[in-house]
């Protein structure tokens, strides 16, 4: 069996993904390849492309959607597709080319297609009637939807089961290069916050509820690790607000974060929307007590409220002071205890869960009979190209 995952950019977590699930599935004689549109252009390009794996292909490594033509963008993709002739392809939405022009290659050749997605639609994104009833149409015509978690069932209430395979865990790090031998002593007095420095992450409210952190604590400090066009008026804000003990670390490569997790006792992140935020993965595997937004997806699968940390309303200052107090004020058995829940949960999102899981589902997929779209679906195919634009990633979306 051959499959393909595709996808605009693969940046920053599909990187170790894709190079575990090649030589797991391997093994159980499944070729897997790695076909990415673009190398320029990502949300995450702090991440450059610099691939040299010969299963793994971008096919304008120099170039941004932006900068190319629809035609061109296709007839690459066919032409890759074409040569590697996979039994599967796992892509990104139907929003996006990858996931658009993905579909319409596989419904010309007759094989099978998953979309995988950590979005969940009907919450997070404004689309009038028309736009969504073409989004669900296009999204019935797959074969398997590959999702974070269960949760994100409810996301998708027109799809059955019966037609559709769904299965989860691809939203997951590698928990082993964030565990240490030494426990998390969790007395460092200081709560990370790991985000872009961009609108949707919230950081503003958070140094507010931070304020009234220091009018009652006067140890714990807050670490902002990231980069991003609000720096500045952020720092400004601290400023304003007198703050004593932040501390902007800036943009810390993927090997040094995890020294700074070792050094922390909580992550707090207070994003207004968020698809998942890894970020969390990150910190359990390290053992951190996690104090989330309650617009945070990962929440409802990875928070055990009161067990593993808190969560909190993201628009209300008051709030999220009250949340990080709350944090600060439990003993040190109880945070230890936190500690202790956070690596047992994170324990069942790993790179081991993810290959299983997928490796139980393509066998499902394969032997399913090839669906022929409808009409309506077959001229939406046609002319649905998807689209380029991720701007509104920083934005808030609800």
């Amino acid at each position: 069996m051959k499959v393909v995952v595709l996808s605009n950019d693969f940046r920053v977590y599909w990187k170790g993904r894709l190079t575990f699930l090649r030589s797991f599935l391997l093994e159980k004689k499944i070729e897997l390849y790695a076909v990415e549109l673009f190398g320029k252009g990502s949300p995450y390009a702090f991440d450059t492309y610099n691939n040299t794996n010969t299963w793994w292909a971008c096919l304008f490594p120099n170039s941004e959607a932006r900068e190319l033509s629809k035609t061109s963008i296709e007839s690459s993709l066919n032409d890759m597709l074409d040569n590697i002739c996979p039994d599967i392809v796992i892509a990104s939405p139907i929003t996006f080319f990858a996931g658009a022009l993905g579909l319409r290659w596989v419904k010309h050749n007759r094989k099978k297609i998953v979309f995988f997605d950590d979005a969940k639609p009907l919450s997070q994104f404004k689309r009038n009637f028309l736009v969504r009833a073409v989004r669900d149409m296009l999204t019935k015509q797959a074969d398997a939807l590959w999702l974070p978690s269960k949760d994100y069932d409810n996301a998708y209430p027109k799809l059955s089961k019966k037609d559709i395979v769904f299965f989860y865990g691809y939203n997951c790090v590698d928990n082993d290069r964030f565990k240490r031998d030494e426990v998390n002593a969790i007395d460092h007095h200081v709560i990370i916050c790991v985000a872009r420095l961009v609108p949707i992450k919230n950081i503003k409210r958070l140094l507010r509820a931070w304020k009234l952190v220091e009018q009652t604590d006067t140890k714990y400090r807050l670490l902002i690790i990231g980069d991003g066009p609000d720096k500045e008026d952020l720092l400004k804000l601290s400023l304003e607000v007198a703050l004593k003990r932040v501390t902007f670390s800036g943009a810390i490569s993927n090997e040094e974060i995890s020294d700074y997790y070792d050094s922390s006792d909580a992550l707090v992140l207070p994003s207004l929307s968020e698809t998942w935020g890894l970020v969390i993965n990150e910190a359990m595997a390290s053992g951190l007590p996690v104090l989330l937004s309650n617009r945070v997806n990962a929440a409802q699968t990875l928070l055990n409220e009161g067990y593993n940390g808190f969560s909190f309303d993201p628009f209300n200052v008051a709030d999220i002071a009250e949340t990080l107090i709350s944090y600060i004020r439990l003993s040190s058995s109880q945070k230890r205890s936190m500690s202790a829940q956070s690596i047992q949960i994170i324990n069942n999102m790993s790179y081991e869960q993810m290959g299983i899981q997928l490796a139980d589902a393509l066998p499902k997929i394969m032997y399913k009979k090839f669906r022929r779209p409808g009409t309506l679906a077959a001229a939406a195919i046609t002319l649905w190209d998807g689209k380029h634009d991720t701007s509104a990633w920083d934005k808030l979306s609800v």
